[in-house]
């Protein structure tokens, strides 16, 4: 869903000299634009773009070009390759005109020239290499006259705080959406990082043998890949459990069982020989062959081969380089981190059952807040008793994503309990906190900030209710509000540069 918000800032121009003002209009050179028309800006976010577009008031024959602001909201990033056509369409009929580059990184500088005055649809399609968007400024007016314009457009108020795109493109920056949300009751809690059921394989010993590593690195922890060669087992120069000779008989019983079958095969297809000796020689065959295979399986030039399952890394290594394993002992454990089990706890009180538990987040070694639901991630069980000296009932998540935390670890989580109830909502990482009292940087428009104070519900780690103070669809800062909010404190206001 699309989120619009705009801002139409009107501002009458002045001579330029040395007392200047930030809030005149500038063209893409960083010229004042012509004072005998009042400038217009406005701000229109897109669920990918940011447009934020300022341009002396359309006046029928008059030219007015455009200081057309494009942000990529992924990175929050100037739109840098691609074209842009901006339109002035009024029912079927229209004017455009393209500009094929950026004249700056992030600012593109179309100009129409309106042919009649009258309310029109202003257009900008966007085209870069990585996608299009197309964004519609609805019931934009054509003057008939500058006069006209002066006299209709009013002059835009006073305040805010300035922080220009420029300086926002330049530092790690991010908005988001004030939205309308589900809201649960949470239970702040910890948890410890556990191995998921199928996500290690211990790797025995196939036969008797000296063990020989191929890498000098092999060591816990270093990753592997799926059926990547681990370690051999050699029984050569040993004069008994001797591999490479329990190979060659098992090569021999098996030649000759195949040949007694084939020529069994023969004569009970002539009726010669009764089914039952047939049968005999049958199982014997069978039972030669799979013995020689499954000797022979994994066997090279270095002995009988042990080799990664799948991809991951080496959990655990229980043998060492020269040492003599018998069949069957323990020799290497890989496990993988893409699947793990987030083991963690709640209280009786809560009355915790997988019904009542919406969703979890729990918090990555990056200190980000990640939710369990989706992706394959599920809770596993909940405990349905306590004990004497353990009141707390364990809870199992099954979290389907690589988690770079060690196994043993622990990891703060939050419980979502219960039925949701609709909210408006902002991300946590948007709230600046004061003694307990907390506010947001909103972006009232392209360049100009004001800091609000919010009051603040529940709150799940990556989101937090708001009870009063925002409107579903504004947009507020999440990454770079400090920058906002210094430059608040300044006391001067930033004059644009020549990018802009």
């Amino acid at each position: 869903m699309k989120y619009i918000y705009i801002t139409c800032i009107a501002l009458f121009l002045f001579s330029c000299g040395n007392n200047e003002e930030a809030e005149h209009a500038h063209d893409a050179e960083g010229n004042h634009v012509s004072s005998e028309v009042p400038a217009i800006s406005k701000t229109i976010w897109t669920d990918q773009t940011e447009l934020f577009v300022e341009f002396p008031a359309l006046v029928e024959g008059k030219t007015s070009k455009f200081a057309a602001h494009f942000t990529v909201l992924d990175k929050h990033q100037p739109v840098r390759e691609g074209s842009v056509t901006v339109s002035l369409i009024k029912g079927e009929s229209g004017i455009r005109h393209k500009v094929d580059s950026p004249s700056s990184p992030g600012i593109f500088s179309p100009a129409l020239q309106p042919k009649a005055p009258g309310t029109y649809d202003l257009v900008f399609d966007l085209k870069t290499p990585e996608y299009s968007d197309r964004i519609v400024i609805q019931d934009v007016r054509v003057y008939a006259s500058a006069a006209d314009a002066s006299e209709n457009v009013a002059e835009a108020a006073d305040g805010g705080i300035s922080f220009l795109k420029e300086q926002a493109w330049k530092i790690d920056f991010q908005t988001a959406p004030v939205t309308k949300g589900e809201v649960y009751e949470v239970v702040h809690t910890s948890g410890v990082w556990q191995a998921a059921p199928g996500t290690y394989k211990i790797l025995a010993a196939g036969a008797n043998g000296m063990v020989n590593f191929v890498s000098d690195n092999l060591t816990e922890g270093t990753e592997v890949k799926k059926g990547q060669l681990l370690m051999n087992l050699s029984s050569e120069g040993l004069s008994s459990n001797n591999i490479q000779a329990e190979i060659a008989q098992a090569k021999a019983r098996y030649d000759q069982a195949k040949a007694e079958y084939e020529r069994k095969k023969e004569l009970y297809e002539d009726k010669i020989v009764p089914k039952a000796e047939f049968e005999k020689v049958e199982s014997d065959f069978r039972v030669a062959e799979a013995n020689y295979r499954a000797l022979g399986s994994n066997y090279g030039a270095g002995g009988k081969q042990i080799r990664a399952p799948f991809d991951g890394f080496i959990k655990s290594i229980s043998t060492s380089n020269g040492n003599y394993e018998e069949q069957g002992a323990n020799l290497v454990t890989i496990g993988t981190d893409r699947l793990r089990l987030l083991k963690t706890q709640l209280s009786a009180s809560n009355n915790p059952s997988k019904e009542s538990i919406a969703n979890v987040w729990y918090k990555t070694e990056n200190g980000d807040w990640k939710e369990v639901k989706g992706a394959g991630s599920s809770i596993i069980s909940v405990g349905k008793e306590v004990e004497d000296r353990k009141p707390m009932i364990p809870v199992f998540i099954k979290v389907n994503d690589v988690v770079e935390m060690p196994e043993g670890s622990f990891t703060e989580v939050q419980i979502a309990l219960g039925e949701a109830k609709a909210g408006i909502v902002v991300p946590e990482a948007a709230l600046l906190e004061d003694y307990g009292n907390y506010s947001v940087i909103v972006q009232t428009g392209g360049e100009s900030f004001e800091r609000r104070p919010v009051k603040i519900g529940k709150r799940n780690g990556r989101n937090a209710q708001v009870l009063s103070g925002l409107e579903a669809g504004e947009v507020v800062v999440t990454t770079g509000f400090y920058q906002v909010k210094m430059a608040s404190m300044s006391g001067t206001t930033p004059a644009h540069g020549h990018d802009h």
